[in-house]
């Protein structure tokens, strides 16, 4: 077969290697990649103007804000991450301290500086205080189950409910006090929610849950922005490696392909583009996000996957969190105050109360970060909301959401003459038509087995994989696939740990583990974990 449109074409010889998707998965395969002599034909395609994914820096309020990551977590030497930003100095003092490493937080997100219930009140801290470590020695129970064969009941949500249940019965407050606390405790669930990136923990699986190790170290950000760490990668690479604007139609895999350039050559693999474009290589490797994989399952892969393998994409959750900064002409807020938590006193996590979104969307909302400010007159809360809520609020115009949080903030404050932020910058990921969400999840009826499923190379029995001269005669699969974002990790630390040597059985916060996380077949460690060097 010949291929059609306009071709890649790269000087050099040996094989040539395509990577779909410009995010940090595509970028530090491609760096990894370009370290190595025998892959100098190689190409990143991305679907959009600019690499980095949903790692999005914004220039907005006399600053720099986080659209898409926000924090290291878990920043010590145990993080590659971190190892990365702290190489190419993009890390403050206090960040890189090794008191700041030590730091022992358990993965779990700190209480606020403030609590406001919908009534118009404050919420006695001592109180989220209790409710936290209620709700958080549960998560941590969720441990106990793993590698369970069977669990009862099958989500997190349940077994979290059920727990619930089981403490009221030793509450002995007034009826409106523990009306309170499951207030507060149904906030800790919306919490939860953008955590696993989920609508509900209803739909995260049980067993699976507690797959993954907390590194130590105080979480910080970027003071520059995250894209920093894109722009480094990005300047370490060849200056043709880029395409930008290509976003990919259908993957042609396990053909046979050839090309006028070419004579003789023939190809495995072709990659058909949206505009015609055709990029015939020995190797794809394939970095979407798994919403965009869930979205085009039936075409963007031709032969369609093999059944165990598109089945583990649609049974893995994906989901969508989402960010919406409010900036003000002046704080409402304490100086000292970080962290805003916003409770809805008519709310339960034991009542499962269908809503309309037009009406309650905002109840989803967890509360506020309190962005350190750019200058004297910068006053900017970042708040966030998971879910179908979340879905919604994209639909919405910017004058909407300002109206509603205006709304929102006045009651909660009790101040109905809070003046209205001046202006609102929101992200809307489930909109983004390359991503299509946020971040995985297991579902339920989904486990870790899905997860090395779905990183399995094709094809996954040898047949149609290339030899080449110079390779030490390793065989190499025609078309491998990074984890997508796995579940309780944020995809920054995934996709770097799939461009690291020997980082198959690192689990959620980069610990190696004996369980199961990166499986050794991923597609990038198939390229340049060592399969092929030898290291």
């Amino acid at each position: 077969m010949q291929s059609g449109g306009r071709q890649a074409e790269a000087p050099g010889r040996g094989p040539r290697v395509l990577v779909v998707g410009g995010g940090i998965a595509g970028l530090g395969a491609a760096q990894r990649l370009c370290r190595h002599p025998a892959f100098s034909h190689l190409r990143v395609l991305e679907a959009t103007a600019r690499a980095g994914g949903r790692i999005r820096s914004e220039h907005s309020f006399g600053g720099v804000v986080e659209v898409g990551a926000h924090w290291i977590h878990g920043p010590s030497q145990g993080n590659p991450v971190f190892q990365l930003a702290a190489k190419y100095g993009l890390l403050g003092e206090k960040a890189l301290s090794e008191e700041n490493q030590l730091i022992e937080t358990g993965g779990h997100v700190g209480l606020p500086s403030v609590s406001y219930a919908s009534s118009g009140v404050s919420v006695s801290l001592e109180l989220v205080a209790e409710m936290a470590s209620l709700f958080y020695s549960l998560i941590d129970q969720t441990r106990e189950f793993l590698q369970a064969a069977e669990t009862t009941p099958p989500s997190v949500g349940e077994y979290l409910k059920e727990k619930i249940r089981q403490h009221m019965a030793s509450w002995t407050e007034d009826e409106e006090t523990k009306k309170l606390k499951l207030a507060i405790l149904k906030n800790l669930f919306n919490v939860e929610c953008c955590v696993s990136g989920t609508h509900s923990m209803d739909l995260v699986a049980l067993a699976p849950f507690g797959e993954y190790t907390v590194l130590p170290g105080l979480d910080c950000t970027f003071p520059e922005g995250y894209q920093g760490l894109t722009d480094c990668i990005m300047a370490s690479l060849p200056k043709d490696v880029m395409v930008f604007d290509k976003p990919v139609k259908t993957i042609h895999w396990n053909g046979s392909f050839q090309e006028a350039s070419a004579p003789g050559e023939i190809f495995p693999v072709l990659v058909e583009c949206e505009d015609g474009d055709c990029f015939p290589a020995h190797h794809v490797v394939v970095t979407v996000p798994l919403g965009f994989f869930k979205k085009h399952l039936d075409t963007f892969f031709e032969p369609p996957l093999p059944t165990e393998k598109a089945e583990a994409i649609r049974k893995i959750g994906f989901g969508t969190n989402n960010k919406i900064f409010l900036e003000f002409e002046e704080p409402f807020w304490e100086p000292d105050c970080q962290h805003i938590q916003v409770v809805w006193e008519d709310m339960s996590p034991l009542e499962d109360t269908a809503l309309e979104l037009q009406d309650a969307w905002f109840k989803k909302l967890i509360g506020f970060w309190v962005l350190p400010p750019f200058h004297r007159a910068s006053h900017v809360l970042c708040g966030f909301i998971a879910g179908l809520e979340s879905e919604f609020m994209e639909t919405l115009s910017d004058e909407d959401v300002l109206r509603s949080l205006t709304q929102v903030l006045r009651r909660v404050t009790g101040n109905p003459q809070l003046p209205a932020p001046r202006s609102v910058l929101r992200s809307c990921w489930h909109s983004a038509p390359y991503t299509r969400g946020s971040y995985s999840y297991l579902a339920v009826g989904s486990s870790g087995d899905d997860m090395d499923r779905l990183a399995q190379p094709l094809p996954s029995d040898g047949k149609g994989a290339q030899a080449y001269k110079g390779w030490q005669s390793r065989w190499v699969p025609v078309c491998s696939f990074t984890p997508i974002c796995s579940w309780r990790l944020p995809a920054l630390l995934t996709h770097l740990l799939v461009s690291t040597p020997h980082s198959s059985r690192y689990c959620s916060q980069g610990k190696p583990h004996t369980g199961r996380f990166i499986p050794p077949h991923t597609g990038l460690s198939c390229l340049a974990g060592g399969r092929l060097t030898g290291s």
